[in-house]
């Protein structure tokens, strides 16, 4: 019986931040969480951060992680950032796909914390591995790309029937994440069984590309002055980092 990339071994990672602008906030948790086998039991790792600057109240609303509390039992960030850049490396040196929900997002945050406190960036990290990224996002957006209606983690894992337990906590997000892919890749096996992992991270940059035009567009069209970023799944660094 032939064992399909989506019932194997896939890793996943996830951030909660103090923000949504990649260039200037922080991380102030992290979780890699890995699954052998589809329904395996998963191995999670956590990290807890004392970004060294003040979460903001609206962030804490989301994740519910305050100052005080990440004051108390958050580490430095740059030794976390060091063991993230490094925790990636090892899954992509594995061989393991990387799940990354909106992975513009959470590995360009990462790549600038590093550049922040390692003078470092992810793609160094990554020189002698692979990065092999799937996007939950990017996938459903293609592959059901006439489907009304907003496509957050929440919105998508009532979409597949993933159960998200304690949604804007790092850990239960990179869990559904996971569940997520696994879930469209069985619901469109026709359009993904041959392509490698490795293919469809090609294919996801372009996939990516399109559909920030076609937003992009969108966007013009209402007057919205928001610009869409096409680069995925890193945006390349915009200024020098602070």
């Amino acid at each position: 019986m032939t064992t399909h990339w989506y019932d194997g071994p896939l890793a996943a990672f996830d951030t909660e931040t103090t923000g949504v602008d990649v260039e200037e906030d922080r991380i102030v948790s992290a979780a890699l969480v890995v699954q052998d086998t589809a329904g395996g039991r998963p191995r999670v790792t956590r990290w807890l951060v004392n970004p060294g600057v003040p979460v903001p109240a609206a962030a804490t609303a989301v994740h519910g992680l305050t100052d005080e509390h990440l004051q108390r039992h958050g580490r430095w960030p740059a030794p976390v950032m060091e063991e993230l850049g490094r925790a990636l490396a090892e899954q992509c040196a594995a061989g393991r796909p990387l799940v990354v929900m909106n992975a513009p997002f959470d590995l360009t945050i990462l790549d600038r914390e590093l550049r922040r406190h390692r003078a470092s960036s992810l793609g160094r990290y990554l020189e002698n591995a692979s990065l092999c990224v799937l996007d939950p996002r990017v996938l459903d957006k293609h592959l059901d790309r006439y489907r009304k209606g907003r496509r957050t983690l929440t919105d998508l894992c009532a979409q597949y029937g993933v159960e998200l337990d304690g949604a804007h906590d790092a850990a239960a997000d990179a869990t559904a994440a996971l569940d997520v892919v696994r879930a469209v890749a069985r619901r469109f096996t026709s359009r993904l069984e041959r392509l490698s992992p490795a293919e469809l991270h090609t294919l996801q940059a372009v996939w990516h590309a399109a559909q920030a035009r076609g937003l992009q567009a969108w966007f013009t069209r209402n007057g919205t002055p928001e610009t869409v970023d096409p680069a995925w799944p890193l945006r390349p660094e915009m200024r020098t980092a602070a």
